[in-house]
């Protein structure tokens, strides 16, 4: 167990690195959060304010899914007693106070074959995020890589204050779109807040974020020109359902 914990942990510092480059501009300061399921009661998370670039050993915390996750059945919850139910969840009490986000990392770790989250608050993403065509960048696809890495579609989830609320908007509409579409999503894209990407290994979720993040620059500049154009559904769908992008998809590890 004690080598497992070491490798998850090593493994999340590893994607909080990458997530948080500096030269990559999705997260600066203290923006983001990243997470790793240990089990299906606990997980290792973010803690509150440190930056995911330079995150240390003594940054990461130990949390209980179990307990965070029947949070979202409250209908309310204020400030502080959200903040006392963050510090009760740590299995070590002398740790740090893990992200407000923890809430909604609990949810999606808790998903089937969901293994890691990443959110950052990639600037490309963002600029469109803080647009009126927001929800047109979660529904449409524009070329057939970003399908491979991001999925057919991302969720969309309507701005929302962060804590108790977000994580309920977030469950709200990851349940809808599973019922819709027969799938877990890859991406969850939060209006003028930010990206989340999920999957079974470190490199799905770093592989989703490159890519939406990629597809949120090649948007920007197609706008200059009239557009972009979007794929047709059938064109999307066909290439979700292609027996080698399902093969590249393993061999990458994503």
């Amino acid at each position: 167990m004690g080598d497992q914990l070491e490798e998850k942990r090593a493994a999340l510092l590893e994607l909080s690195h990458e997530l948080g480059r500096e030269d990559r501009g999705w997260a600066i300061l203290g923006e983001g959060n990243s997470s790793v399921r240990l089990d299906s009661a606990r997980m290792l998370i973010k803690a509150s304010g440190s930056s995911l670039g330079r995150l240390r050993e003594e940054d990461v915390v130990e949390c209980r899914t179990d307990f965070l996750a029947k949070l979202l059945a409250r209908r309310s919850m204020n400030d502080d007693e959200i903040e006392e139910a963050l510090l009760a969840s740590r299995v070590d009490q002398s740790s740090k106070k893990p992200s407000v986000e923890a809430l909604f990392h609990a949810y999606l770790l808790n998903l089937p074959e969901v293994r890691f989250v990443g959110h950052t608050h990639a600037t490309a993403v963002n600029q469109i995020l803080c647009s009126p065509r927001a929800k047109q960048f979660a529904d449409r696809r524009i070329f057939p890589d970003e399908i491979v890495c991001c999925g057919a579609a991302s969720v969309f989830v309507p701005y929302t204050d962060p804590g108790l609320k977000l994580a309920q908007a977030i469950r709200q509409r990851v349940k809808k779109f599973v019922h819709d579409r027969k799938q877990l999503p890859r991406v969850v894209l939060i209006k003028n807040h930010g990206i989340i990407t999920l999957g079974a290994t470190m490199e799905a979720v770093l592989a989703a974020m490159q890519m939406a993040e990629k597809a949120a620059q090649i948007w920007l500049g197609a706008a200059t020109l009239g557009g972009p154009t979007f794929l047709t559904e059938r064109d999307v769908a066909r290439i979700a359902s292609r027996t080698d992008e399902a093969l590249r998809r393993r061999l990458m590890n994503i």
